[in-house]
């Protein structure tokens, strides 16, 4: 009886957690926090295909972010935050488009900056190698998703606030990458999104990996109770 009062108040708890997962229409954290029973949200201007409607906010970020909340873990869009695409920032060479691709780069890390100043104590952001090391500050953590589990090569940036490290959880062997004519290699499963019409590439790329996902419920978690 004594194990299950105190089972009950420990669900009670978690239930009163408030934890938003932004920029997530994938829902794959959203759905490993409520694994564990807490009341956790995806939010994004697009609808979620995680299944879970019920539990995504089809909002403004910069509004949601306006609640108050226990913990917020992001993953804001990259497409103008990565190194990968600096060459199409040439402006002698692109012109027009180049300046509103700058334009497009200080209103995304405007937006990243947001979330950082947040009114909340315990927030992760999520992102690839970018300009934010040197707009604001180097991350505390890269990893790859074969670091928890899942056989693949992305390398992934955390910035903390409030929240430790991420555990390496299962380090599996990353596959074969791709190799060009020039010498140049590349993650095969980088290079196969190619073949994606460019919207679904941007989502696919984006959407995180089951291993890294459980990995943020699980031990995160543990710093609300």
């Amino acid at each position: 009886k004594r194990k299950m009062n105190k089972g009950n108040l420990i669900m009670n708890k978690k239930t009163n957690f408030k934890i938003l997962i932004a920029c997530e229409e994938s829902q794959a954290v959203t759905k490993e926090f409520r694994l564990l029973g807490y009341n956790a949200f995806s939010c994004d201007l697009l609808s979620c295909s995680g299944g879970h409607p019920e539990w995504h906010l089809k909002k403004n970020l910069l509004e949601v972010i306006k609640n108050k909340w226990d913990m917020i873990i992001a993953f804001p869009p990259c497409t103008f935050l990565t190194v990968s695409g600096n060459a199409w920032f040439n402006i002698e060479k692109y012109g027009a488009k180049a300046i509103k691709r700058h334009e497009d780069r200080d209103d995304a890390v405007k937006f990243f900056m947001s979330i950082v100043n947040a009114n909340c104590n315990k927030i992760a952001i999520e992102n690839p190698i970018g300009i934010i090391s040197s707009k604001w500050r180097k991350p505390d953590q890269i990893f790859h998703p074969y670091h928890f589990g899942d056989s693949f090569e992305k390398k992934t940036c955390l910035w903390l606030k409030g929240l430790p490290k991420l555990k390496y959880t299962n380090i599996v062997k990353p596959p074969k990458r791709t190799k060009f004519k020039s010498g140049k290699t590349m993650a095969t499963w980088f290079v196969n999104a190619w073949k994606l019409p460019p919207k679904e590439r941007s989502i696919y790329r984006s959407k995180t990996f089951p291993g890294i996902a459980k990995a943020m419920a699980n031990q995160w978690s543990k710093e609300l109770i």
